[in-house]
């Protein structure tokens, strides 16, 4: 099933191999992280309001052709999760307008059971795994909520790293 189809079946889609590893690399040397830390919420470093031409470009280009709709970056953050760290899903935001987000993987590696899960009404529906360069494409709706589960203290050299990005119509 291309990503189109997956898309206009369930409001989701999974692209593997979407962006080049070079350019992971250079992205995750240009970022800079501060922690954030709210045990009720979530424990993580974060890189806030990331600016990313090229990779924006790429991520417009795959979810535009994905959602069939032409799409452009409005803002886009990156998060690490190392051993121990976890995002809970009431700590998301609820999006009214309906945008398009895009989660790309920039981990230096695959990390065992570090999922993303998105639920809709609570329950997981798309479960999205530690996949470097992958991208995952998802309809944000108002019943949609996110959460990045707990990497696991076992891995302790656990290093994921997911550029979230919301995309919004154009106008053009």
């Amino acid at each position: 099933m291309t990503p189109a189809e997956q898309f206009a079946h369930e409001g989701v889609a999974l692209v593997a191999d979407a962006i080049p590893a070079a350019l992971a690399a250079a992205v995750r040397a240009r970022l800079a992280y501060q922690r954030f830390a709210l045990l009720d919420r979530g424990s993580y470093e974060v890189a806030e309001r990331v600016v990313e031409s090229e990779l924006f470009a790429m991520l417009a280009a795959i979810a535009s052709q994905a959602t069939e709709h032409a799409l452009a970056v409005t803002e886009a953050r990156v998060l690490r999760l190392r051993a121990g760290d976890y995002v809970l899903a009431h700590h998301d935001r609820i999006y009214g307008d309906r945008p398009i987000e895009a989660v790309v993987d920039l981990s230096p590696a695959e990390v065992p059971r570090a999922e993303l899960h998105y639920r809709r009404r609570g329950q997981v529906f798309f479960r999205v795994p530690s996949a470097p360069h992958s991208l995952a494409i998802v309809d944000r709706t108002p019943v949609i909520t996110c959460n990045h589960v707990y990497v696991s203290r076992s891995v302790p050299t656990a290093d994921v790293i997911r550029l979230v990005a919301t995309l919004r119509a154009t106008t053009s």
